[in-house]
């Protein structure tokens, strides 16, 4: 089927990943590097993933329907447990947010106005945060003739939730395109008010034109505009706060943060008020970046925490670096997703929930700021994923392109039958392979919640790598340690938990 050679959030230098009629992961001649952090902690020795298989699921949300290459999932915040689904080819359908929902509504129809297919649509879907009194919404799509990023605002029909009018269009931006990929699509209200758009820096590879890093173009940019304001001659306003406003070198003042290679999906933690962007890269790493106003997150300087142009020695003096980045053993393509504010996983609050597009992994990301962020598997090899989702409750759902179906992640189950998949004692398993080179994985088992620390140390008992620290609750764990540029020899693996110390024995031959 076509739409399963479409990628929506791949490089022109990656589109050799998918093949035939299906999608295939091409990893002849690819490396397996570390899972680094984008702090660097631990000398880039070590990535800690706790695996979480077997505790959490995905469920289909609305078994009755099914949709066409859905890529984005919105509620209106009007109390009308109303669900919305964005069709990439310029359909947004609407029906009500509960399990057994039999039918559902065309809320709007553009298809005659967008160009759909790849990373072309209708991309992004936001509700203004007093849709229920002014029904107003915003929408991210790609329009041709010229090939161009529309930002547009539409209205609901008076009278009729269910319905809104196309003939209420008002375009606020148009961004040219110079290439057909790295579109970005989200737009989303931010806790001030303000509408943030996500612009990726225009396509093709390598950004060729430095779209990143020019601050006199829009694209490979976060924007954030006031819509209930004009200004200027154009249909929008310029927030007085905005990081370049009033600058003098002809730099755009809609830009809120810039260096972004493609911020497909960005959204708000609604406790903390932090914006999260999920960043697709470009040949090595996939990033995740905590967006700070006027911030230079890289691209193309740096494709994570790595230099890309130049290839070495980059400066890299003012950029902001990830949070979080993942290399090619573990997937090409990021969709990013939501902190988890819901109240049906209790074990998943504040984390950071995102997915991978080709591997289709979806991992839990713990970060608080200040310690060292912590990465949780928790459904391996799930949906294609184009798009997180939450509803007024803030349960999170995922919307699979492929399958054309929107499931709900559930976490781990009550009952006695699934709590006996928990581990009954405090285990370390011998790492896997064993000798090793130069990365090896070691799996542990914590039956209740404590302070957890496993570290790697030598025949003198000296720390050559820290691979899991801090508070973890019970569940089934693995850590991967790449030991690249550390001498061959005997190390030891040292689980401890309060006076508890297990240790095991591993071996690295060159």
């Amino acid at each position: 089927q076509p739409q399963l050679l479409d990628r929506l959030q791949t490089g022109g230098a990656r589109r050799g990943v998918l093949q035939g009629i299906g999608i295939g992961v091409q990893l002849a001649g690819i490396k397996s590097h570390m899972l680094r952090a984008g702090l660097i902690l631990f000398a880039g020795l070590v990535g800690h993933v706790a695996e979480g298989v077997g505790q959490y699921s995905l469920k289909s949300a609305f078994p009755n329907l099914l949709f066409s290459s859905p890529v984005d999932f919105q509620h209106a915040g009007d109390g009308s447990g109303r669900l919305f689904v964005v069709e990439r080819a310029g359909v947004i359908r609407v029906f009500q947010g509960v399990e057994t929902v039999t039918t559902m509504s065309e809320f709007l129809n553009i298809r005659d106005s967008i160009v759909a297919g790849g990373e072309l649509g209708l991309l992004g879907l936001a509700f203004h945060p007093q849709y229920a009194s002014n029904g107003y919404f915003y929408l991210n799509y790609t329009a041709d003739n010229p090939l161009r990023s529309v930002i547009a605002r539409y209205r609901v029909q008076p009278g009729d939730p269910t319905k809104a009018d196309s003939a209420s269009k008002l375009v606020l931006l148009e961004v040219p395109q110079p290439y057909t990929n790295h579109n970005g699509g989200q737009v989303a209200f931010g806790p001030d008010g303000y509408l943030y758009i996500a612009l990726g820096d225009g396509g093709s590879g390598g950004d060729p034109q430095n779209n990143g890093q020019n601050r006199s173009s829009l694209l490979g940019k976060i924007l954030r505009i006031d819509v209930d304001t004009t200004s200027g001659g154009k249909s929008y306003g310029i927030p007085a706060d905005n990081p370049f406003v009033g600058n003098a070198s002809g730099w755009r003042e809609e830009i809120y943060a810039y260096g972004l290679r493609n911020p497909w999906r960005f959204s708000f933690d609604p406790s903390t008020n932090r914006l999260w962007a999920a960043d697709v890269g470009q040949n090595r790493v996939e990033e995740i970046d905590i967006i700070q106003k006027g911030g230079n997150y890289g691209w193309r300087v740096m494709e994570g925490t790595l230099c890309y142009d130049p290839s070495s020695g980059c400066d890299t003096t003012g950029l902001k670096l990830p949070v979080w980045e993942y290399d090619r053993s573990l997937g090409y393509s990021i969709t990013g997703g939501y902190v988890y504010r819901g109240s049906a996983i209790p074990s998943l609050v504040g984390k950071y929930v995102y997915g991978d597009y080709v591997s289709r992994r979806i991992w839990a990301l713990t970060y608080d700021g200040t310690s060292a962020p912590t990465n949780q598997e928790l459904v391996p090899s799930s949906s294609y994923i184009s798009s997180f989702g939450v509803d007024a409750s803030g349960e999170i759902y995922v919307c699979d392109i492929t399958a054309g179906k929107i499931f709900l992640l559930t976490g781990p189950a009550t009952t006695t039958e699934s709590s006996e998949q928990l581990p009954t004692g405090f285990r370390l398993e011998q790492n896997f392979p064993n000798p090793f080179n130069p990365s090896t994985e070691v799996s542990y088992h914590i039956p209740v919640a404590s302070d957890v620390e496993l570290r790697v140390v030598d025949f003198l008992g000296r720390e050559v790598a820290a691979l899991a620290q801090g508070n973890h609750t019970p569940g089934n764990y693995r850590v991967t340690w790449n030991a690249e540029g550390a001498p061959s020899g005997t190390y030891f693996l040292q689980l401890r938990s309060g006076s508890a110390v297990l240790v095991r024995k591993a071996v690295l031959l060159r």
